[in-house]
């Protein structure tokens, strides 16, 4: 099978060289993940399932992406300004977020804000790189996506094709160790950081926090794994398993703070943070920015008067028309019609998503129930927190195979966005794929039998920044 869609508008020709590298080479493709099948860590992390190749972005690609995807993140964390009267509480209530979560984006907006960092999840159509969602946040999988680029380097087959293209990579962590160094300042020269998660969900992600503390250790952050309820406060500082923290990356979401004994399980973290004794690497209102809802309303074209006409552009490129579940919406052609009428004519091109949540729960896209499942789904969720989405379909990208054929996938882009005047990036900040050989695939999960991949790019220049370099 050989799928060809190297001519698609932001392709760089690298994929396709690659492939016609190993094919002059007579690379057997199970020898191309040789070194991170024996790497323990990358086992640990996403059980085996690896992509044979990496995939590829040309300098002038990356830095498009870079840009337009700072623009996104700067826009969602300005909506307070733009359409709220400067109250992030005033955005929460607009998004459907409980009462809970509301509070403490109020209170936490009041404090110093907090160094980018996000992850994009886009795919790649035929018109270009088109955003899903801008996931906000500390709590971001796929950070330690440079132990395959550097596992996949192991093979010659890569080594030299890199060397030949002048291709390198960031390594997520090391951005990561970057904006936590900034947030805590420059005394602390081997940071104490807590690695708190929920309760709940501790038990479940413990293993997978520890591969994370030891990449942050190797890289000079002393990492503590916790739950929340392990961070206790003494004599005005933060501490954990009777240890001083200087900052807490935070693993859990807003979305878990439900009730007011929640609230009072964040007290000791929030009043030091407050009074300035410890730092959270970000905020607990970062995740309305990065909200399916914030999404909606920078897409619903009734907010253009607080764009100018390079955000506009920069909307227009990225972002797939997505909307607010209300009676009536505004649709595509500009006209407002019944939303329950629109989803039931557009099943197949449309996806549900919950506002608030996270790894693809709750999410239905419409070309995988049934019309009756499908509506009943819609007319549950009309007036409630949850947007509908104009599907968007990823031009599939084809592996090499066991048996000298090719695969095809479809990807998704998980782009890490930094902050460049701390990482001296211009704020691309490396990328991890998750792949589905399934054409109606609406979620990729590692989790649930999904692939997982890196990427290279090209340099800017010949002399390009040796840190990112293989």
């Amino acid at each position: 099978m050989d799928i060809d869609h190297f001519g698609a508008p932001g392709r760089s020709g690298l994929d396709r060289a690659y492939r016609e590298h190993l094919a002059r080479e007579g690379v057997r493709a199970e020898d191309l993940t040789r070194e991170a099948d024996r790497n323990r860590l990358l086992r640990i992390t996403y059980r085996g399932q690896f992509l044979p190749a990496p995939l590829f972005l040309s300098a002038t690609e990356r830095a498009a992406l870079a840009k337009d995807l700072g623009t996104v993140h700067r826009l969602l964390t300005e909506l307070p300004e733009r359409s709220f009267d400067g109250d992030p509480g005033a955005l929460a209530e607009a998004l459907g977020v409980t009462a809970p979560q509301a509070r403490l984006a109020r209170r936490a907006a009041s404090g110093p804000p907090s160094t980018r960092l996000a992850r994009a999840d886009l795919f790649r159509a035929a018109e270009g790189f088109r955003l899903l969602e801008l996931n906000i946040s500390s709590a971001l999988g796929g950070a330690n996506n440079a132990l395959l680029n550097r596992a996949l380097l192991g093979h010659p087959a890569l080594a030299r094709f890199a060397a030949d293209h002048g291709l390198g990579y960031v390594d997520t962590v090391q951005h990561l160790v970057a904006t936590v160094r900034a947030e805590c300042g420059p005394p602390h020269e081997r940071p104490v950081v807590a690695l708190a998660d929920w309760p709940t969900r501790f038990a479940a992600y413990e293993l997978w926090l520890h591969v994370f503390a030891s990449l942050l250790d190797e890289a000079g952050i002393e990492a503590v794994p916790c739950h929340v309820g392990e961070l206790v406060e003494h004599s005005g500082r933060l501490e954990v398993h009777g240890r001083p923290v200087d900052a807490v990356l935070r693993m859990f979401l807003i979305e878990q703070v439900r009730t007011p004994q929640d609230e009072a399980l964040l007290e000791p973290l929030l009043r030091t943070v407050e009074s300035g004794a410890v730092r959270l690497i970000s905020r607990l209102d970062a995740e309305l920015y990065g909200n399916k809802g914030a999404l909606a309303l920078l897409s619903d074209d009734r907010h253009l008067d607080v764009l100018d006409a390079a955000e506009r552009a920069c909307l227009d490129r990225l972002l797939p028309w997505t909307r607010f579940l209300r009676p009536r919406v505004r649709l595509p052609d500009g006209s407002t019609g019944d939303v329950e009428a629109y989803a039931r004519a557009e099943q197949r091109d449309l996806v549900l998503k919950p506002v608030l949540s996270h790894s693809g729960i709750g999410v239905v896209p419409g070309w995988t129930v049934p019309p009756a499942e499908w509506l009943d789904r819609i007319r549950r969720a009309v007036g409630g927190p949850y947007v509908l989405q104009r599907r968007v379909a990823p031009v599939p990208d084809v592996f090499p195979t066991a048996d000298g054929g090719e695969r095809a996938f479809h990807v998704n882009w998980g782009v890490f966005v930094t902050d460049p005047s701390v990482t001296g990036s211009d704020g691309y900040g490396g990328c991890y794929l998750r792949a589905s050989t399934d054409p109606q695939v609406g979620v990729i999960k590692e989790a649930a039998g999904g692939w997982v991949g890196c990427v290279f790019h090209q340099e800017a220049s010949p002399g390009g920044d040796a840190a990112d370099r293989p």
